[in-house]
């Protein structure tokens, strides 16, 4: 995150970001937010807007994407980079209430600043956040704020479209705003790993995701408050325990977790002409995490599946990836060159990784914010991934390289004397 021309020597060490890309008509490609180690147990966090360079032959490349520098090389390395435009500047939000932080949590009390920010489009065109801090209703929560409320600069941006001349989308979130789980029995002391996801000008909430308990989510009711659990009742979980014949050295097994944000895509291709939208083609998708732990509980590698899911109610589980997703220089933990990649060459540097949140890449022609969260078949997807929790890489991946080797999900099942029961909006389950 260290800008061009910088005259000071960055010290900090970024880690875990999340990136959306900016309108087609924005000055700069990219904006990220970014962690940073901290000497304590304080969460500091820093945004910037920032662009991609490219090394070689730009044949290809999106329009108005520039080469590296020499300036760019030496920080980014020899294949280029995303790069902050400006200085990183500290992204602050509004300190929250500690109200049932009891017995083992009460130690969460005095972690000041948020943690896990998510950065992503809503459908109506809102930059979103979402943040982990001190909750009203459990120890830690979610809290939800328009990222032109803490990063002015975006106001001016969404407001001069040269398309459609606006003062941009209403904020559905203009200030610190938490999100619940209903009813409140249903709720953990510490919440994490929500995301949204947004069929029309609504929004939903994905809670989790297990082999065992299948799926929660609910829809936003306004004021950070849900309807009771929406998951078809009749839906067979889609993910899968870890079968014994896997080689896993360890035996641990391994617990699922949702780690990015949503996006929405078209199943054609945008380059067809008959191409269109429709809810039949049309699929939310995101990244999960398989999590691996070592003998003493603590993190030994994260697996990367993509999961599918429909657009429309009752917004059943379509699909997950029946491999875990490997970048091409990146190594599980524990196992060797030879038993991650056919033929165990190169080098393997990114060995424990984390994806942090999924975005449409900039550069695609008259690319509006509202429009943000929805991509093609050929349109190209950021990730922006952690490594070992002290840096920060990203990748960009098609939409049709994501949705390769995927297993379906089971669908729904049958109640005693095989009458199906129907899903949908009215649909209400426990945990």
């Amino acid at each position: 995150m260290i800008p061009p021309n910088a005259s000071f020597e960055e010290t900090r060490v970024f880690w875990n970001p999340t990136i959306i890309s900016l309108p087609y008509w924005a000055s700069n490609q990219y904006l990220i937010v970014g962690r940073i180690v901290t000497s304590g147990s304080h969460q500091q966090n820093v945004i910037c807007e920032a662009n991609i360079c490219y090394t070689g032959s730009g044949e290809g490349r999106p329009e108005n994407e520039k080469p590296c520098t020499k300036d760019d090389i030496a920080v980014l390395g020899a294949n280029g980079g995303m790069r902050c435009a400006a200085p990183p500047v500290s992204l602050d939000v509004p300190p929250t209430p500690a109200e049932h932080c009891d017995g083992e949590f009460s130690a969460y009390v005095n972690i000041p600043g948020f943690h896990d920010p998510r950065i992503f489009w809503s459908g109506k065109g809102e930059p979103l956040i979402i943040v982990n801090t001190q909750s009203r209703y459990a120890c830690f929560g979610l809290w939800i704020i328009d990222l032109r409320s803490v990063y002015p600069s975006l106001s001016a941006l969404l407001a001069s479209s040269p398309t459609f001349p606006s003062l941009g989308p209403l904020k559905s979130y203009p200030t610190l705003t938490e999100l619940t789980r209903n009813p409140a029995s249903d709720r953990f002391p510490i919440e994490k790993n929500w995301m949204l996801f947004f069929p029309t000008s609504s929004a939903y909430i994905h809670y989790e995701i297990s082999p065992t308990g299948g799926r929660t989510f609910a829809k936003l009711l306004g004021g950070g408050l849900t309807t009771p659990n929406l998951t078809d009742p009749l839906e067979k979980p889609c993910l899968f325990s870890v079968p014994a014949s896997e080689p896993d050295l360890l035996r641990h097994n391994g617990t699922w977790h949702q780690a990015t944000n949503s996006l929405k895509a078209v199943l054609c291709h945008r380059s067809n002409e008959s191409c269109t939208a429709s809810p039949e083609n049309t699929v939310f998708f995101s990244i999960l995490h398989r999590k691996h732990e070592n003998a003493f509980g603590l993190p030994m590698r994260y697996e990367r599946y993509l999961f599918v899911w429909a657009s429309t109610p009752p917004f059943g589980a379509l699909a997950v990836s029946q491999y875990p997703l490997l970048l091409a220089n990146e190594t599980a933990t524990g196992w060797s060159a030879a038993e991650n990649w056919e033929g165990g060459e190169g080098e393997m540097w990114a060995y424990f990784t984390y994806t942090v949140s999924i975005a449409y890449a900039w550069g695609r022609p008259r690319d509006e914010a509202g429009g943000k969260n929805v991509g093609f078949l050929d349109d190209e997807v950021v990730l922006a991934i952690g490594i070992d929790d002290r840096a920060q890489a990203f990748t960009v991946v098609s939409v049709q390289d994501l949705l390769q080797c995927m297993r379906a999900c089971p669908g729904r099942g049958l109640k005693s004397g095989g009458e199906e029961v129907s899903g949908g909006e009215s649909a209400e389950g426990g945990r």
